[in-house]
C-alpha cells in the first residue's frame, strides 16, 4: 500500500542504533506478542514499513482512499458530455439513498428494540416468578443461564464470523471519514453479526448499550446500498456507477452514522451535529441537509412504531427501549447557589472522565494479550465477564434493606413487572426493593428509574454507592470483550449514579431535582470521557424534552471536557492509537511548524517517476517491485507554449497505481512511442472501469513481445494532482493533506531551471503522522522533564 510513496529513513544516532538493536532482540518472538508497557501493534522505528493496524482480530495492512477528484482527459469528457437529466438524476440518487439509509436503520433499530424489551422481560418476569416462590438458587442459576446463553451466541457470532463487528465501530467509522479503507468493516456478515450480537449483548444484561453498534449498523447500511450490495453480490445497475468512488461513499456513510446516533436517541439534530462533531472530517453544507433528511426519516419510523407499539402490539415493548427521558414536567428554577453543584458536577465529570479513560487503556491492552492467545481464550473472557456480570445483578439486591412504599409515590408500588420503579424483589408486601429496581432491568430502563424526577426520597444513598461502585467496575471489564458494545450507556449509568450522588448530598442547599443531577451527572462524564460538546447538549437537550435545562447543561459539557483535556485524549483517539490507525488529527504538533516537507523529502528514497509514453516492460517492473499507489508523470524535452523554448521538463500530472494495471490488463500497448488521439482513449476505456480499485498487478499477464511495446499514460493521468512548494512547513502541509482529503501530495522544487527535476518527492499519511516523523527526526521531541 502507502509505503506509498517511499517512506523516511533516519539518520545513523545512538537512539536509533539502539532502537535496531532492540528490534533484532524482537525477530524471534511472536510478532504478536506483547507485554502490557508495549503498544498493541509493534512498529519498525522508521517509516520503511508497510502500515499496520488491529482491525478485528487480525493485523491487517492499512490503506488510504482516493476522495481527490480524478481529473484526467476521461473524466473531463464525461463531464463535459453529461446532460441536465443525468445530472438531475445523480442528485436525486444522493437524496433517494439518504432516503433508504434513513429508513432501514429505523426500520432495523426498531427491530432491535422489540427484540432486546421482549428477551429481556420475559427473562425478568420469569425471575420474580423465582423469587415469589422463593426458589432464590434456582433463580440465580436460571439468570445466569440465560444471560450466560445471549453473551455465548454474540461471541460466537463476533469470534468465528466477523471479528470486526465486535465493539462499537465507531473509531473505526471516524478512520474510514477521515481517509482510511478499514477492510471489512462494512460488510454484509459484519452488518448481520452487529445486529444479532447487539440483541444478545444487550438482552444479556451486560454493561453495554445498542448506540454505538447502531452507529456502526448504520454505515454499514449506507455502505452496502452506495456499493449494490454485497461484494459477492453485488447488484450492477447502471445508476449505481455514479458511486463508484470514495468520495461519494464517505458522504453516505456520513449520512448512515448520523442516522444510527438519531436512531438510538431519538435525536435527528443530535445526530447530525455527533457526525460533525465526532466522526466526519470533511464537511460541507449539502451533506448537512443530506445527514438532517436522514436523521428525518428515522425519527419518523421510530415515532410510528412507537405509537404503534403503546397500543400493545409489540409484547413486553411498551414505553421502553427506546430511550427517550422526559423530565418536562419538572419546574427548573435556578438559583445564585445552584451554579456551586453544576460546576462540581462539571469538574468531578471531567476528572472521573479522564480517569476511566486511563483505566480502560491499561485494561484494553491486557484484554489484548489475553485475546492474541485464540478464539477459545476471547470467548472464555466474554463468558466470564456475563458471569461475574450476572451474579452481581442478581445477588447484590439482597444487601439492601427493604423501603416502604409512599403513597405519594406516583407509580404503582410495589411492582413486579419486567419495568417500574419500585420493585417488590424479596420485600413484602407494601415495601419495594430500591437496588432491585436498578439493577434487576434492562439498562435503558435503569437509566429511566435513576433519571426519574420527584423521587428524592426512593432511593438510599447506600443503594446508589453500590450502584455506582458496581458499574464503574463494570464499564471497565465489558468493554473490550468480542461482543458488540456502545460506550453511551455505561458512561450514562456511572454518570448518573454520581450525579444523584452529588443531588443527595446538596439536597439541602439547592431546589434542583436529584433526577435532574443525574442528568447532569451523565452529560459531564460523557464530555469528560468522550470529550463532545455541542452534539452531546443537544442529545441531551432532546433526550429531556426541556430547553429550560440548556444553560447549565452547556456549563457542565463545558467545564468537563477542559479538565479532562488536561489529562488525556478523548476515548476514542486512545482506541485509535491502540489499534495503530493512521489517524490525521485536526491540530498538527507545534514542532511541526520547524521542519519543512522538503526536509521530510530528503530522508526519503528518490520518487519513482514515468514518462508520459512509457515502456511497458518499465511498468511492469515498477508495479511488481514497488508498492507505491500513484507515479509522477515526468515529460522531458517539452516544448513550452508561447515560446520558442525547447527541451523543457514537464510535471504532467500523478497516474495511480490502479489505472496502469487497468491499461495493462486493457492491452492498450503501442508499437511505437508516440501519443495518442482522444478517440482512441474513449474507444478502450471508460471511467466506470477506471474506478475500480481491486485488479493487481499479478492477475495481469504480459507477454515477452508486448513488454517491448508503449503505453500512452497522457490520458489517464490526473492532471491537477495537489502539489506544496519544498519550503512548506509540515504542519500547513498536514492542514492541506487532511482538509482536501488527500491521498498524495506531491512536493516541487523552490526553484525552476535547467537541469533542476521537478518532482522533489510525494507525501503521503504516513510521512505526516507525528510518531513516524519523530522516528526520523528524534532530535525535534521535547525533552521530558524529570
Amino acid at each position: 500500500m502507502e509505503s506509498d510513496s517511499n517512506n523516511l529513513e533516519k539518520p545513523e544516532t545512538p537512539r536509533n542504533l539502539e532502537a535496531e538493536a532492540h528490534e533484532e532482540e524482537e525477530e524471534g518472538r511472536d510478532p504478536e506478542s506483547n507485554s502490557l508497557r508495549q503498544p498493541l501493534l509493534k512498529r519498525n522505528r522508521t517509516l520503511s514499513s508497510t502500515p499496520l493496524a488491529l482491525v478485528g482480530a487480525k493485523v491487517s495492512h492499512i490503506e488510504s482512499l482516493d476522495y481527490e477528484i480524478n481529473e484526467n482527459d476521461l473524466f473531463k469528457h464525461d463531464w463535459r458530455s453529461r446532460s441536465k437529466v443525468q445530472v438531475l438524476q445523480y442528485v436525486f440518487l444522493k437524496w433517494s439513498l439518504a432516503f433508504l439509509v434513513g429508513l432501514l436503520t429505523g426500520l432495523i433499530a426498531t427491530l432491535i428494540n422489540l427484540a432486546i424489551e421482549n428477551i429481556a422481560g420475559y427473562k425478568l418476569l420469569a425471575i420474580v416468578g423465582f423469587i415469589e416462590e422463593g426458589r432464590y438458587i434456582s433463580g440465580l442459576v436460571f439468570f445466569t443461564g440465560i444471560n450466560f446463553f445471549l453473551t455465548l451466541v454474540a461471541a460466537v457470532l463476533c469470534v468465528c464470523f466477523a471479528p470486526t463487528a465486535a465493539g462499537p465501530g465507531i473509531p473505526e467509522i471516524k478512520a474510514y471519514l477521515n481517509g482510511i479503507d478499514t477492510p471489512n468493516m462494512f460488510g454484509a456478515t459484519t452488518l448481520f453479526v452487529k445486529i444479532v450480537g447487539s440483541i444478545g449483548a444487550v438482552a444479556a444484561g451486560l454493561d453495554l448499550g445498542k448506540e454505538g453498534p447502531l452507529v456502526h449498523i448504520g454505515s454499514c447500511i449506507a455502505s452496502l446500498l452506495g456499493q449494490g450490495g454485497p461484494d459477492n453480490y453485488r447488484v450492477n445497475w447502471r445508476w449505481l456507477r455514479y458511486f463508484n468512488n470514495d468520495r461519494d461513499r464517505r458522504d453516505i456513510i456520513t449520512c448512515g452514522s448520523s442516522s444510527g446516533v438519531c436512531a438510538a436517541f431519538r435525536a435527528p439534530v443530535g445526530g447530525v451535529l455527533f457526525a460533525l462533531e465526532e466522526v466526519a472530517t470533511w464537511w460541507r453544507s449539502s451533506l448537512l441537509w443530506r445527514t438532517f433528511f436522514s436523521t428525518a426519516v428515522v425519527v419518523v419510523v421510530l415515532r410510528a412504531f412507537i405509537e404503534i407499539c403503546n397500543s400493545g402490539k409489540c409484547g413486553l415493548f411498551g414505553s421502553g427501549g427506546l430511550i427517550m427521558f422526559d423530565v418536562s414536567n419538572v419546574k427548573v428554577s435556578y438559583q445564585a447557589m445552584d451554579v456551586i453543584p453544576v460546576i462540581i458536577i462539571g469538574i468531578i465529570g471531567g476528572l472521573l472522565g479522564s480517569l476511566y479513560n486511563h483505566v480502560l487503556h491499561k485494561v484494553l491492552r491486557l484484554y489484548n494479550l489475553i485475546n492474541h492467545k485464540g478464539k477459545m481464550h476471547k470467548l472464555l473472557l466474554a463468558l466470564a465477564v456475563s458471569i461475574f456480570t450476572s451474579m452481581c445483578q442478581y445477588c447484590l439486591p439482597f444487601l439492601a434493606q427493604c423501603r416502604a412504599c409512599d403513597p405519594s409515590f406516583p407509580e404503582v408500588c410495589p411492582t413486579n413487572d419486567r419495568s417500574g420503579n419500585f420493585k417488590q424483589f424479596n420485600c413484602p408486601d407494601g415495601y419495594y426493593n430500591d437496588l432491585a429496581t436498578l439493577l434487576l432491568t434492562t439498562n435503558d430502563d435503569a437509566v429511566r428509574n435513576i433519571f426519574s424526577t420527584n423521587t428524592s426520597s426512593e432511593f438510599h444513598v447506600s443503594s446508589i454507592l453500590i450502584f455506582f461502585a458496581l458499574y464503574c467496575i463494570l464499564g471497565l471489564i465489558t468493554f473490550g470483550i468480542a461482543v458488540p458494545s456502545g460506550l453511551f450507556l455505561p458512561i450514562i449509568l456511572m454518570g448518573s449514579g454520581y450525579g444523584r450522588l452529588l443531588g443527595i448530598a446538596m439536597r439541602s442547599y439547592t431546589n434542583l431535582d436529584q433526577g435532574l443531577y443525574a442528568v447532569l451527572g451523565a452529560a459531564s462524564l460523557m464530555a469528560g470521557s468522550m470529550r463532545m460538546t455541542v452534539s452531546l447538549c443537544v442529545i441531551f437537550l432532546e433526550l429531556t424534552n426541556n430547553l429550560l435545562l440548556l444553560p447549565i447543561t452547556m456549563i457542565v459539557l463545558l467545564i468537563a471536557k477542559t479538565v479532562g483535556d488536561c489529562f488525556n485524549p478523548s476515548i476514542y483517539e486512545i482506541i485509535l492509537e491502540l489499534k495503530g490507525l493512521p489517524f490525521l488529527d485536526a491540530n498538527p504538533e507545534p514542532w511541526m511548524r520547524n521542519l519543512t516537507v522538503g526536509e521530510l523529502a530528503d530522508v526519503k528514497p528518490p520518487v519513482v517517476t514515468l514518462c508520459g509514453v512509457e515502456k511497458v516492460s518499465r511498468i511492469v517492473d515498477v508495479l511488481r517491485n514497488t508498492t507505491h499507489n500513484a507515479f509522477p508523470i515526468v515529460d522531458q524535452g517539452v516544448l513550452v507554449p508561447g515560446t520558442v523554448a525547447t527541451g523543457a521538463t514537464e510535471l504532467h500530472g500523478l497516474i495511480l497505481r490502479a489505472h496502469l494495471v487497468q491499461a495493462l490488463k486493457k492491452k492498450w500497448f503501442l508499437p511505437e512511442k508516440r501519443r495518442t488521439e482522444e478517440w482512441e482513449v474513449r474507444e478502450k476505456f471508460n471511467w466506470v472501469e477506471l474506478a475500480e480499485r481491486e485488479l493487481k498487478i499479478e492477475q495481469v499477464a504480459v507477454t515477452r513481445q508486448e513488454m517491448e511495446m508503449y503505453v500512452d499514460l497522457h490520458p489517464l493521468t490526473n492532471t491537477t494532482p495537489y502539489t506544496v512548494v519544498e519550503s512548506m512547513s509540515v504542519a500547513k502541509a498536514m492542514v492541506l493533506f487532511r482538509q482536501v482529503g488527500l491521498r498524495h501530495l506531491i512536493i516541487v522544487p523552490k526553484y525552476q531551471g535547467a537541469g533542476v527535476f521537478p518532482v522533489v518527492g510525494i507525501l503521503t499519511r504516513q510521512d505526516l503522522r507525528a510518531y513516524n516523523i519523530l522516528a526520523a527526526f528524534p532530535h525535534l521531541e521535547r525533552p521530558k522533564v524529570s
